[in-house]
């Protein structure tokens, strides 16, 4: 989201994830669950690896 320059609203036009649920996963209020880091991967065009850091992708 970041890199790219979008909007909470971008992301979630070009998800069809609801906009408070991506507020809630930037924020660090709540985990994603399988389902919508698929979903955000695929509507961001994306591996779902991409969407997070870790040193074991």
């Amino acid at each position: 989201m970041y890199e790219r320059n979008l909007t909470v609203r971008q992301v979630s036009i070009m998800t069809g994830v609801p906009k408070s649920t991506i507020s809630d996963i930037v924020s660090g209020r709540t985990s994603p669950r399988l389902n919508t880091l698929e979903q955000l991967a695929a509507g961001l065009k994306v591996h779902m690896t991409d969407l997070f850091e870790s040193t074991y992708k």
